[in-house]
């Protein structure tokens, strides 16, 4: 494995830390700057409007540079972001401090990924992907027991120090060991768009347009049920408030293998593994709905949500760069893609739970969302197949 890929992972790991540790820390935060919880909330809602606006605002803005010198400004931002966290003497320099870090998070996930599959031979491209995204899987186990049991023994700045000095550790990473013209079109491929308008040209193409709504849709059925997969634990499972925090890791565990496993799987054949992996979470969430009264089946599908959830990450990423020709741009776009699915899933979760269905609808509703994501993969991969038969038909005329 490439160091640079060792060192992307490393700074995806801290990314993820960022984004996930707060959860564990709000009630420390909030006590600390007395604030409500509702304003130590918007630490985690802020940061999410953040990722979105940041991966493309910055990528957009460094469309020009090379691709390392951005990945290195945006690890420095990273690190000075969680930096100002840790040393915030207010509530509003706190959040500062986190809409800094969140900036860097879209464009560094986009650009990393082009960095990534630049290090490896190209039928392991997404596996690369899959790789560095494997940071933020383990993020997600980790993060929240991670800020809780640091801030309960060292307080809750003690948990922005580490990231920050994980930060520091993946700056490093880069520096050393990425080369140079990481992520740069090799001499023998056409050209990838730099400029801003070139890069805005990409997205003339129609398969871009459909693998970023199947980002969107498939990532917001699955967020849809996982904003409210707690309640869904309680009150219809019959588990313990403290059985939540486990179960949770059941699901970050998914998470981290569906990763490894649909990266593999879209070098094989992309288009066929997203499809299934999308077909494969629709199903889960609606045996999950149908089987939330039995803890054995709770504990299985949580898992297998997180393992179909994110297997379709790798590919989608790889998919639409490729159709982008390579666009930064394109790949920043996937991220706020999902970002946009995660939000309107959790309003349309939110409004089932809202209109009385219960805590097993956003299972439900999720999997409507999810089933609608395969419909628009399905298209998208018969669009590309008749593309490419034509055209080798149109290569053997000639």
């Amino acid at each position: 494995m490439p160091r640079g890929l060792v060192a992307l992972a490393v700074g995806g790991f801290g990314i993820g830390l960022t984004e996930f540790l707060i959860a564990g820390l709000l009630p420390q935060v909030a006590e600390s700057f007395a604030v409500s919880e509702a304003a130590a909330g918007r630490l985690i809602s802020g940061y999410a409007l953040s990722v979105a606006v940041g991966a493309i605002a910055l990528t957009a803005a460094t469309a020009r540079l090379p691709r390392k010198h951005v990945l290195v400004g945006l690890v420095v931002l990273f690190v000075l972001g969680n930096l100002l966290s840790a040393i915030a003497p207010s509530y509003p320099v706190m959040l500062l401090g986190r809409i800094v870090a969140a900036l860097c998070h879209g464009s560094f996930f986009g650009i990393g990924s082009l960095v990534a599959r630049s290090l490896v031979a190209p039928e392991r491209k997404s596996r690369a992907v899959a790789v560095m995204f494997a940071g933020l899987t383990v993020a997600n186990v980790l993060g929240v027991p991670f800020g809780a049991l640091v801030g309960e023994r060292w307080g809750w700045r003690a948990a922005f120090w580490a990231v920050t000095a994980i930060g520091l550790l993946a700056l490093a990473g880069i520096i050393a060991f990425v080369p140079r013209r990481a992520g740069e079109t090799p001499p023998t491929e056409p050209a990838a768009p730099t400029g801003l308008r070139a890069q805005l040209g990409a997205f003339r193409s129609g398969q871009v347009w459909l693998t970023l709504v199947a980002t969107a849709l498939g990532y917001g059925g699955m967020f849809g049920a996982f904003s409210y997969i707690a309640y869904t634990f309680t009150e219809v499972g019959g588990f313990s408030s403290a059985d939540v925090a486990w179960l949770l890791m059941v699901y970050g565990v998914g998470l981290v293998v569906g990763n490894l496993i649909g990266g593999r799987a879209a070098d094989h054949d992309r288009d066929r593994a997203l499809v299934l992996a999308l077909a494969g979470l629709t199903v889960t969430l609606a045996l999950f709905g149908l089987l939330a009264t039995s803890a054995t089946a709770s504990v299985v599908l949580v898992f297998l949500m997180g393992v179909f959830g994110f297997a379709g990450v790798p590919g989608m990423i790889t998919r639409v760069t490729d159709y982008a020709h390579g666009a930064a741009l394109a790949a920043s776009a996937n991220v706020s893609a999902s970002n946009i699915g995660n939000a309107l899933g959790a309003w349309a979760g939110g409004l089932a739970i809202t209109a009385g269905l219960g805590y097993t609808a956003p299972l439900y509703v999720g999997a409507g969302i999810v089933l609608t994501s395969v419909l628009v993969m399905t298209v998208a991969a018969h669009r590309a197949r008749t593309t490419g038969r034509q055209a080798r038909e149109s290569m053997v005329r000639r």
